[in-house]
């Protein structure tokens, strides 16, 4: 089995779990959709969408979504969460992000690639998962590529567990110098590859896409948001409006633990 299936399929009810305990990385991520997904119903095809998150809230609000996602798990997660919430999810999909031979070329107006990107660490590998998102994507339409950032151990190692840096020096070292990360012994996270902000517009260039955006997803509060998740609706969405602009600053974009880049495929 693939990997990556693993640990997501042993993770899968943690992956709906996750965006509750990080509201805010949702609730920006959702902002910047809003910005720029044209209006209900187009079609959405969220390639990595785990147990639904995005594609249960884009659905509510008269999407036509399909869910594709390397772990079964986490579909049948995202299956029970959509009947819960009354969701219609278009389409189910069991696919790996490089072949999505199932969906029809430009089927899609919007692609959200939030989570395969970081767990290709060979570049041809990423190129293979854009180069299917869009050929899926009609011309014109709109990415949405999410990337973990490079010194995202690092921040999560200050407020959990600073002998990080030196109980696993081999492993940070290797992350710091070229943002792989290979789980040796079967613990901690799956394989990935933690992006520097400077070699994502590159790669979505060769791959074809126009930037349109380019966003923290913590804003400036990465690893420092709990009072914020936390706060009640009034006082939430006061951050949220102050956050939001700033989540789209270029100077803060190697302190994010999530960035999401913003494209879109050249009109026909």
């Amino acid at each position: 089995m693939n990997p990556v299936e693993e640990f997501y399929d042993q993770h899968a009810e943690d992956e709906w779990t996750r965006l509750e305990r990080h509201r805010l990385e949702f609730a920006l991520s959702l902002r910047a959709m809003e910005r720029h997904l044209p209006a209900p119903p187009a079609r959405v095809a969220d390639i990595g969408g785990g147990a639904g998150r995005y594609a249960i809230t884009l659905a509510q609000r008269g999407y036509s979504v399909t869910l594709a996602d390397l772990s079964p798990a986490c579909l049948d997660v995202a299956r029970c969460r959509a009947a819960e919430f009354g969701a219609d999810i278009d389409r189910y999909l069991h696919a790996d992000a490089r072949n999505l031979s199932a969906l029809p070329d430009a089927g899609f107006d919007a692609v959200l690639l939030q989570g395969p990107l970081y767990h290709l660490l060979d570049r041809d590998d990423r190129l293979k998962a854009l180069q299917e998102a869009s050929r899926i994507l009609r011309p014109g339409g709109f990415i949405f590529a999410g990337f973990l950032g490079r010194y995202n151990a690092l921040l999560s190692a200050s407020v959990r567990a600073a002998g990080y840096v030196r109980d696993a020096a081999d492993e940070n070292d290797a992350i710091l110098a070229a943002g792989l990360y290979r789980r040796g012994d079967g613990q901690g996270f799956v394989d990935a590859w933690f992006a520097h902000p400077t070699e994502i517009p590159p790669l979505m260039a060769e791959a074809g896409f126009a930037p349109v955006d380019f966003l923290a997803c913590e804003s400036i509060l990465a690893e420092r948001e709990a009072l914020v998740n936390a706060a009640d609706n009034g006082l939430w969405e006061r951050w949220l409006d102050i956050l939001s602009p700033i989540a789209r600053d270029p100077y803060i974009l190697g302190a994010a633990e999530h960035m999401l880049w913003i494209g879109r495929k050249a009109p026909a």
